[in-house]
């Protein structure tokens, strides 16, 4: 597992699985040719999107955020679909921290879509039980109305069994919420309409988590946004205002998702001046 301390900050990347999805559908509208020269592609023009929950530890209290992909909760279809070649091993990850399930105080859900969620809950005899019991689990109220009540395009990634057993442990917020000094849940839109970013600032270190509006380094460019974008003008907007602000203030960007960083850094003219790599990267082709 990879480690990197940011201020008061340790984050550390837990084993939550992988997935493999249609390149064309991560980059929207940028030509194959573009994109698959910054980022590793299959035959069947799948790229590898990493589903692996970072802990933050700061101040005594252990945090998580998001939760990965689950175990046993896909169908044999829905595994061939979205390409899953492993799935959560979150239990060994902690126990090699000394730490348990029971021990993560709070999760930060940037949003619910199954990717993000499935880890929320563990199957329990015939039905489903909290992943984490004695945590908050915090996301946005735009983000938690529309997990309940999915519409006809959202149902294919909000599902019943990644919240219905963990209701009473939510907690949400309008347009952000401060978790603990220096570390803010941001509503931004754009990738879900309650799609939120993470912001941790203490004295001049800092480092943003940019979710989904920004899953890989290779989306690094503003313009380069998902076709799975509910509001992709959206993310636009967001995303160069967060990249903007990260830049000046040589933030760390970290990653939920990337196959080959866990983090980067950059200069103000956006060039990478520093990185933590994923040492178990080794494209599965």
């Amino acid at each position: 597992m990879e480690s990197m301390q940011v201020g008061r900050a340790k984050l550390t990347w837990l084993n939550g699985g992988v997935t493999h999805m249609d390149g064309g559908a991560m980059f929207g509208v940028v030509p194959r040719p573009l994109w698959s020269r910054k980022y590793p592609v299959n035959e069947k023009n799948q790229i590898e999107l990493r589903t692996d929950p970072i802990l933050l530890q700061i101040d005594g209290w252990n945090l998580i955020i998001d939760s990965g992909i689950g175990n046993g909760k896909l169908t044999d279809k829905q595994r061939r679909n979205f390409g899953v070649k492993e799935e959560s091993a979150i239990d060994l990850s902690l126990g090699e921290l000394g730490l348990r399930r029971e021990d993560i105080d709070t999760v930060l859900m940037t949003h619910l879509h199954f990717d993000h969620a499935c880890g929320l809950t563990m199957i329990d005899g015939e039905g489903y039980s909290s992943s984490f019991p004695n945590a908050t689990i915090y996301t946005s109220s735009t983000e938690w109305e529309e997990m309940q009540h999915p519409n006809m395009r959202s149902r294919n990634t909000y599902w019943e069994m990644n919240w219905k057993a963990i209701q009473s442990q939510v907690t949400t917020y309008e347009e952000f919420v401060e978790i603990l000094p220096g570390l803010k849940m941001i509503h931004t839109s754009g990738h879900s309409d309650g799609h939120s970013i993470i912001v941790f600032e203490d004295e001049e270190d800092m480092f943003i988590h940019m979710a989904d509006i920004m899953p890989t380094h290779a989306h690094q460019n503003v313009l380069w946004v998902l076709a799975y974008d509910d509001y992709p003008v959206t993310s636009v907007h967001e995303k160069q205002k967060w990249m903007n602000y990260g830049y000046e203030r040589n933030a760390w960007y970290v990653f939920y998702h990337d196959a080959e960083f866990r983090a980067l850094k950059f200069d103000e003219e956006g060039q990478v001046i520093d990185q933590v790599d994923r040492k178990a990267y080794a494209y599965d082709e």
